[in-house]
């Protein structure tokens, strides 16, 4: 359904006035989706209902069609304002609310081949980032620890490019528990960080059966992983580097590790 919308104090819009207030967002179970892509992806992601959806007259033009199974409202109004409304210019025009999912179990990551395991990353980019890398790589399923970055928070989904709508991820609190039920599910932990006594990447991947199921984990640039999860991980693996250089950014460093692994 179609609406026109010409008033900016118009109540409907209400919710639209907090999309800066990630926890009122939160407390209220919705989550923000900004620009054309990021909403045709929600619109093809059948886990996921959007609670509506705000719009420039330009921006129905490119993405009319793709919303039309969306079965929400979708406000129609000029650009000037719907920047009143939202109280910021948002990406190319195009917003939605949509109710936030019921969190996963670990259960859901049984029988999956390749996992990404987050600890501790708290940027919204390096979340959104590692996400995209992700589904890039043919990744299964993200397991996230609780320091780690909301991915349905704003900036992460933009950066994510909309693939954290398409990612399978699980937040956990039992973290290193967690992680070794994975392990009896025949799950090969493997972390990866720079020190000089983790095996390199490469001599990593030849080494290994391509059948193997893994889980690679990966940490927050500066304090890395965790002792715990350096202890309990099968193998520790670090990315060779020019000297004089000692870390990538963990977006890049998941890519590269990814790029290695899913293509044994």
């Amino acid at each position: 359904m179609i609406v026109e919308v010409h008033d900016v104090d118009d109540l409907r819009l209400e919710p639209y006035r907090h999309v800066g207030d990630h926890r009122w967002l939160r407390e209220h179970g919705l989550f923000v989706a900004e620009g054309r892509l990021v909403l045709q992806r929600l619109a093809a992601a059948p886990s996921y209902r959007a609670h509506s959806v705000l719009l420039s007259h330009t921006a129905l033009a490119a993405v009319e069609e793709s919303l039309r199974g969306l079965g929400s409202p979708i406000y129609v109004a000029p650009q000037a304002l719907l920047n009143g409304i939202a109280g910021v210019k948002f990406h190319r025009g195009c917003l939605a609310l949509v109710d936030r999912p019921a969190p996963q179990e670990p259960a859901v990551l049984h029988g999956a081949r390749l996992l990404l395991g987050l600890e501790g990353v708290g940027n919204p980019d390096n979340v959104g980032g590692l996400f995209r890398t992700a589904a890039a790589f043919g990744v299964d399923g993200v397991l996230l620890d609780q320091a780690t970055g909301d991915p349905l928070y704003r900036k992460a989904i933009r950066t994510s490019m909309g693939a954290v709508l398409q990612m399978l991820f699980v937040r956990v609190g039992a973290w290193p528990a967690i992680i070794a039920g994975l392990r009896s599910d025949g799950i090969r932990v493997v972390a990866l960080m720079p020190h000089a006594s983790a095996t390199a990447l490469d001599e990593y991947a030849v080494r290994t059966n391509p059948n193997d199921r893994v889980l690679l984990m990966v940490g927050a640039e500066g304090s890395g992983l965790s002792p715990g999860v350096a202890e309990i991980a099968d193998a520790r693996v670090r990315i060779p580097m020019a000297a004089g250089v000692d870390s990538l950014n963990v977006t890049v460093a998941a890519g590269v590790a990814l790029s290695r692994l899913a293509g044994r």
